[in-house]
């Protein structure tokens, strides 16, 4: 049989690591387990010492973060997966050159596919055309998983929770936001549009004008000049663009 490719896995939490492991060992027989870390100072020795081919390495940890370890390493010889409960990381994630982002609790799907990309990666090391093709796929599965999540929106009776892929558009009224959803549907919020954008994915919700945040992955239909610059959306909404955000609106356009 081929020599299997090592793994570390990090994380502050055993039972995550405990329970990362155990799913490596039972549905990805390429790879053995060689080291298990509880914090960057353990990682960082077994890194230098062992020298694994695949590191699994949590984003948040007390003390000495994913990030802040990775800036401590001279080489980076391996290929790396992060995992993380919270989502808002994906994209310094990617920066950081992951070949992939693992949301908790793990799927074992998409596990398997992390490990084959990861064992691409690590065949082809010094080939850097591939690293775009890998971020274009990453910023994909990042818009999937947020394609799911959901939103709760303070009502007078309670929470209204509505998945963030049926809201078109978002419009400030002072202190207060006006949420419009699939379906004629519509909340006014006591939340200010910034709470909100601090909390929607930016590779779905794009905000348009200081009043204005809008949908653009799911609900954007054009962009036209004959008023202005506005956008149109799925409900025939036409919402302003600034002048000041028209060009990075553009660019993200050209993402889609």
């Amino acid at each position: 049989m081929d020599e299997k490719f090592r793994c570390l896995v990090v994380d502050d939490e055993s039972n995550c690591r405990e329970n990362l492991q155990m799913l490596l060992e039972e549905f990805c027989p390429e790879v053995t387990v060689i080291g298990l870390a509880q914090n960057g100072q353990e990682a960082r020795e077994i890194i230098e010492n062992e020298s694994p081919d695949i590191v699994f390495l949590d984003i948040m940890m007390p003390g000495e973060d994913g990030f802040k370890l990775l800036k401590t390493l001279d080489n980076r010889n391996f290929a790396l997966v992060f995992t993380t409960a919270h989502n808002e990381y994906a994209l310094r994630a990617i920066k950081e050159s992951a070949v992939d982002y693992l949301e908790k609790p793990i799927n074992i799907n998409e596990l398997k596919e992390a490990v084959q990309r990861a064992i691409s990666r690590l065949g082809n090391r010094e080939a850097k055309a591939s690293a775009g093709g890998n971020i274009e796929h990453m910023l994909r599965e990042l818009a999937n998983h947020h394609s799911v999540e959901k939103t709760a929106i303070p009502t007078r009776d309670g929470l209204a929770i509505v998945k963030n892929n049926e809201i078109i558009h978002l419009e400030a009224d002072e202190s207060y936001t006006t949420i419009y959803l699939t379906e004629g549907r519509k909340y006014l919020s006591s939340k200010t549009i910034k709470v909100y954008e601090d909390h929607l994915n930016p590779n779905m919700f794009f905000r348009t004008h200081k009043s204005h945040i809008i949908n653009m992955a799911h609900h954007l239909k054009e962009f036209s000049r004959s008023d202005g610059n506005v956008a149109i959306m799925s409900n025939n909404a036409a919402v302003p663009i600034s002048r000041r955000k028209l060009t990075p609106f553009l660019e993200k356009i050209s993402t889609f």
